[in-house]
């Protein structure tokens, strides 16, 4: 029976599949910062897990589906000390727990979804150790003799179950030819025709990868050695690439600068330049610039993690 209909009756299995066709058959947590395990805010014998959703594949049937599971507000979950000589991993987990599949819990009357810890799993575990129904969000690694759980001993975990991506590309040619960068003191200089773009930055943004393509620069006046890369805001550098010519004449060279970054939280929801520098280096006694007949292509993607 097709979900929704007028008149029909329809269980929660169905239900379930629809959740399931919209998770594309992914599980994982909603968005990057929902159900993140940390310390206490005095750090003691447990963690908090923050708010947040996700969904979790039902592992007992192939018809279960996947429940869309909620964690109004924080959580703590206790973590059992470790002994003397010997330390130990534990797994926490959002359990789902349904008595139509497994286990005895009334809907009615308990929590059919839970966070769980699996006791000692190895020290190297990324997944849940066995069938049950869930999905992993941090592993502990505890020492011996240890009473208090800190940041420093929780790895985590999670996975977003449908992650958002955005990509956008803008074309730039620059107005006329920009003063020539001349220096051989590794000082960074921008292009003056070459304005750069201003980016959106996403909230939800964890990582960017980008690109910059320059077809082409233009050496003047003798061999030209420096670097070149580009400046995202006020904190983020791309990556630098060597500018290597050991000619005399005008000529020309096409060239980018690529680099992947992670995205501070200053960053996110608001607008941030992008823009090419190059600098001379020791031994550098010729002229780099761009002109009406350079092109440059932006390629900026927006990637969502766990954060």
């Amino acid at each position: 029976m097709p979900i929704l209909t007028n008149g029909a009756t329809h269980s929660a299995e169905q239900f379930r599949a629809l959740v399931k066709d919209l998770a594309r058959g992914s599980e994982g947590i909603t968005a990057g910062t929902d159900l993140k395990v940390t310390q206490l805010s005095t750090p003691g014998g447990g963690v908090q897990i923050a708010e947040g959703s996700g969904i979790v594949l039902g592992r007992v049937s192939a018809f279960q589906g996947a429940y869309a599971c909620r964690n109004q507000g924080s959580a703590t979950v206790s973590i059992a000390a470790t002994g003397a000589g010997t330390g130990r991993s534990d797994m926490i987990i959002l359990r789902v727990e349904d008595k139509e599949y497994e286990g005895n819990i009334d809907p009615a009357t308990g929590q059919v979804n839970y966070f769980q810890v699996i006791s000692n799993v190895s020290g190297s575990a990324t997944s849940i150790p066995d069938g049950r129904t869930g999905i992993p969000l941090a592993r502990i690694d505890i020492p011996s003799s240890t009473s208090t759980i800190t940041n420093a001993m929780i790895t985590d975990l999670r996975k977003i179950a449908n992650p958002r991506r955005e990509r956008s590309q803008v074309i730039h040619s620059p107005t006329g030819t920009s003063a020539a960068i001349t220096n051989s003191n590794s000082v960074w200089q921008t292009f003056s025709t070459e304005p750069g773009v201003t980016v959106a930055v996403p909230s939800w943004a964890s990582k960017a990868i980008i690109s910059i393509d320059i077809a082409q620069l233009r050496y003047t006046t003798a061999q030209f050695i420096g670097l070149l890369r580009a400046t995202f805001g006020s904190s983020l550098t791309l990556q630098s690439v060597i500018l290597d010519d050991n000619q005399t004449a005008v000529r020309r060279v096409s060239t980018f600068v690529s680099d992947t970054l992670t995205i501070p939280d200053t960053y996110r929801g608001t607008s941030q330049l992008l823009r090419p520098q190059a600098t001379g280096t020791t031994g550098n006694t010729g002229n780099v610039s761009v002109d009406a007949s350079t092109t440059l292509r932006y390629d900026i993607e927006f990637l969502e993690a766990p954060r």
